[in-house]
């Protein structure tokens, strides 16, 4: 009998950007893409993932690839009970960086997206992952930190956002583990709470 644990982490299907963002040309990320990448997973979802930029999603061939990122947030959902259909995963930034950058230029101009986004989608609740998300999300708070951030709820837009460490600071030190998944535990029960 295959265990949860044991089933394949699954490519979540990539939700089109709308026409006029395609076209981006606000920073140098737009010279360096291939496309812009909206978000992924459920588009009906009103649980919003945001993670910093995008991942690979084709190998060197064009083949789909599941990067580090999606695995270890997958790995953390499944411990934590958490279905991959109920959540829409969306980034900062909308394109793939593939070299060097202007990073502070970049999140400034893609920042109009995700509010627009938000507008659109009209999440119940939010979740960030890692320290770049939330020092934008939260620019108010100086040297702010996951790591004092976890464990409460805050406030974007009206929307309440929880934040835990991102997937990639997680598969280099498994350590953090423990706490990812304890993290998202504790999304899901204020997503159950949510919805009830």
């Amino acid at each position: 009998m295959m265990r949860l644990n044991d089933a394949p982490f699954v490519i979540l299907p990539e939700e089109t950007a709308p026409p006029d963002i395609q076209l981006c040309d606000r920073c140098e990320l737009s010279k360096q893409r291939s496309r812009v990448i909206w978000g992924e997973g459920n588009p009906e979802a009103k649980l919003m993932m945001i993670l910093d930029n995008p991942g690979a999603r084709e190998d060197r061939e064009g083949q789909d690839f599941l990067c580090g990122t999606r695995e270890t947030l997958q790995r953390g959902m499944r411990e934590a009970g958490l279905a991959t259909e109920s959540v829409y995963v969306t980034y900062l930034l909308k394109c793939r960086p593939i070299r060097a950058y202007d990073k502070p230029a970049a999140r400034e101009a893609c920042s109009s997206h995700l509010l627009m986004q938000l507008r659109e989608k009209q999440p119940l609740l939010l979740f960030g992952f890692g320290n770049v998300v939330a020092e934008s999300l939260l620019p108010l708070q100086e040297n702010i930190s996951v790591k004092e951030l976890r464990g409460a709820w805050h406030d974007f837009q009206g929307i309440p956002i929880g934040f835990t460490y991102h997937p990639l600071a997680v598969r280099r030190r498994p350590n953090l583990m423990k706490n990812f998944t304890e993290d998202l535990a504790a999304l899901r029960k204020r997503w159950e709470e949510i919805r009830t």
